[in-house]
């Protein structure tokens, strides 16, 4: 019975030790992968001449990226980056961004709010 108990309680101790390290590394991995859209504005400055400073586009064919969701933003751009997605302009754009800089960028355009009405 001793020994149950005493092999219960190194058990135990291995136990909490492995969750306090995942804990830890979650944390750590967590604060690592924020998006920083901050960041991201200051990143948006080329883009801006298209889909403008405020996220509205410029011209009718470019896409408004205001209010965009954040999936959507890191996923198109990491398809412009890898080729997957083909557009002369944008490929170009994507080809040197890191999946930090487009985090950060889709963490500012979807940062960004938009207002609509309904008509009457």
């Amino acid at each position: 019975m001793f020994l149950i108990k005493s092999d219960l309680k190194i058990a135990m101790n291995r136990y909490s030790s492995v969750l306090l390290i995942s804990a830890l590394a979650n944390v750590f991995i967590g604060q690592a992968a924020a998006a920083d859209p901050v960041n991201g504005q200051s990143l948006a400055a080329p883009c801006a001449v298209c889909h403008g400073k405020t996220g509205i586009a410029n011209e009718a064919i470019v896409p408004n990226l205001a209010g965009q969701q954040e999936m959507y933003l890191e996923k198109s751009l990491k398809d412009f980056r890898s080729g997957a997605r083909q557009d002369r302009r944008m490929s170009l754009m994507a080809q040197n961004l890191s999946d930090a800089d487009i985090k950060d960028l889709a963490a500012w355009y979807a940062s960004l709010t938009i207002e609509g009405s309904v008509p009457d």
